[in-house]
């Protein structure tokens, strides 16, 4: 386990600080405020904290206020219901007197039942495809000789190591939005080995989830989320676990927007693994409002 993924997973090892109370730090990504996908996993870690005998299979999140990446957050927990085959928890992400993230979390026993999935489509494996890593240095080395003043921050964010390794099948370079379908697809795993912990692999894999959808409703404009003339932001995100996921693992994530409208983009995705298992789905609804003056 490279020392990146280790970091993500001390950060997902919340502090117990009471029944149903914990408490999680964050890290800088280069963005303006905490990563979406970073409250998403340690929430569910606080969920997964007050059930036994259980997987997660469902989440829907509200994020409500930017988080500050500099003050740690309180995570509430609000055990709902308590039943035989289905367990139910409210997690509330909290900063500063103030909820940034409401979040419902579902939890199922184990249990036989019909089956069926749509098939993983065909595509390029992830040992025919660059890795984004690679990718990522040579679209900042043409940003900086287009644009010499290229923000320090930037340049740093924009090539630091991550916990989770993408290769995307078509890659998109958000220096230089070209119009496209509002499609994608890429591989992407944690960069190292996990434990052979289920609820890990969950919440790395939540995690994770955060990562492109916003993007992929801004394909169809010409837009990324660096272009100065745009706000945007997650509003909110749901996750269906259907089989166990192995996030240390190569997954395939297949997106598509089928709409944007009043400034807000719907954004969906389907998780394969290497076997053509469909592991989980998602969705999320973001902000793309114009700023054509560039205020602030």
């Amino acid at each position: 386990m490279n020392r990146v993924l280790q970091d993500l997973v001390n950060l997902l090892d919340l502090e117990k600080l009471e029944e149903n109370l914990f408490r999680g730090n964050s890290r800088d990504l280069g963005g303006k405020s905490v990563f979406g996908g970073q409250v998403i996993g340690q929430a569910l870690v606080a969920a997964s904290r007050t059930v036994e005998h259980v997987g997660a299979h469902s989440l829907h999140a509200y994020f409500l206020r930017p988080g500050d990446m500099e003050a740690p957050i309180v995570y509430e927990v609000d055990r709902v219901r308590d039943g035989r085959s289905f367990t139910t928890r409210r997690v509330q992400a909290i900063q500063h007197g103030q909820p940034i993230l409401t979040m419902i979390a579902s939890f199922q026993r184990d249990e036989d039942g019909l089956s069926h999935q749509l098939a993983m489509p065909p595509l390029p494996t992830p040992d025919q495809l660059v890795n984004q890593a690679v990718l990522r240095h040579e679209w900042l080395a043409r940003e900086v000789a287009r644009n010499p003043d290229l923000s320090p921050r930037l340049r740093e964010a924009f090539t630091r190591e991550f916990a989770i390794e993408f290769a995307p099948i078509d890659p998109w370079n958000p220096f230089e939005p070209d119009v496209r379908e509002p499609a994608q697809q890429f591989w992407f795993r944690a960069a190292g080995r996990l434990p052979d912990d289920p609820m890990l692999h969950r919440c790395v894999l939540a995690y994770a989830s955060d990562f492109n959808l916003l993007g992929t409703a801004l394909m169809p404009h010409g837009k990324s989320w660096f272009s100065r003339d745009m706000v945007v932001a997650s509003i909110d995100h749901a996750l269906w676990f259907h089989r166990d996921p192995r996030a240390d693992d190569w997954l395939l994530y297949v997106m598509d927007s089928p709409s944007a409208q009043s400034s807000r983009g719907l954004s969906r995705g389907l998780i394969y693994d290497v076997n053509g298992r469909l592991v989980a789905s998602a969705a999320q609804e973001s902000l793309m409002r114009l700023n054509p003056a560039g205020r602030p």
